[in-house]
């Protein structure tokens, strides 16, 4: 079986691509799939902050940050988190050195979507660039507008302000926070949302190390 990779990337900035991220290394976690993961948002990445015996930090314009990720698949997921607005050309430069091909690679592209009729039409520029890879289109709503996301788009709701502050204050994964000594309510909030966010995730059998 090829390995998985599971790209999460958006071509606009501020669209929570990093919270999904954050959120699919707990999933991954609590369905007991191996999995790594790289931040490429060098040389300060946030996911590398949540997650720092986890996410290697890699800068993945080069050549030598793509080897880094590339030439070490195996039997772990890999996920990696595309620098914010890097997506068109991060999927250029895999079809141009091989790896949007089933032989090399299972690829599923995550493509965050932000509640904003900007973001959405990156759909159509995305699938352009992609064939034989798995496309999943995630609409996180960011904030409290109304919009409607793509038909067969995962939705992933609005995390509580108060609670969102503090996991970020706190510098830890969702499920860690969970599990600390922080407020009740606000552990609760997060606890929530996360049930919500991993249901969408398992609706899209992303646990599936097949990619199907």
């Amino acid at each position: 079986m090829a390995p998985l990779v599971i790209i999460v990337g958006a071509d606009k900035g501020g669209v929570g691509k990093t919270m999904v991220t954050r959120a699919l290394l707990d999933y991954l976690k609590s369905a007991g799939i191996e999995h790594r993961a790289f931040d490429t948002e060098s040389p300060e990445g946030d996911l590398k902050r949540f997650y720092p015996a986890k996410a290697k930090v890699v800068d993945f314009a080069g050549s030598d940050g793509q080897m880094q990720i590339l030439d070490t698949l195996g039997e772990a997921v890999t996920i990696i988190d595309i620098r914010a607005g890097l997506l068109s050309p991060t999927l250029k430069t895999l079809s141009e050195i091989g790896f949007i091909d089933p032989a090399r690679c299972t690829l599923i592209v995550l493509h965050v979507l932000g509640n904003t009729q900007t973001s959405i039409n990156e759909v159509k520029v995305i699938t352009d660039k992609i064939s034989t890879a798995r496309y999943v289109a995630i609409g996180n709503r960011i904030n409290d507008t109304k919009f409607d996301f793509p038909a067969g788009a995962l939705d992933v709701p609005m995390l509580n302000a108060k609670a969102c502050e503090a996991v970020d204050a706190a510098s830890v994964p969702f499920s860690v926070f969970v599990d600390s000594d922080a407020s009740p309510t606000l552990r609760g909030y997060v606890s929530h949302w996360l049930r919500r966010v991993f249901q969408q995730f398992e609706s899209a059998k992303l646990a599936q190390t097949g990619g199907t």
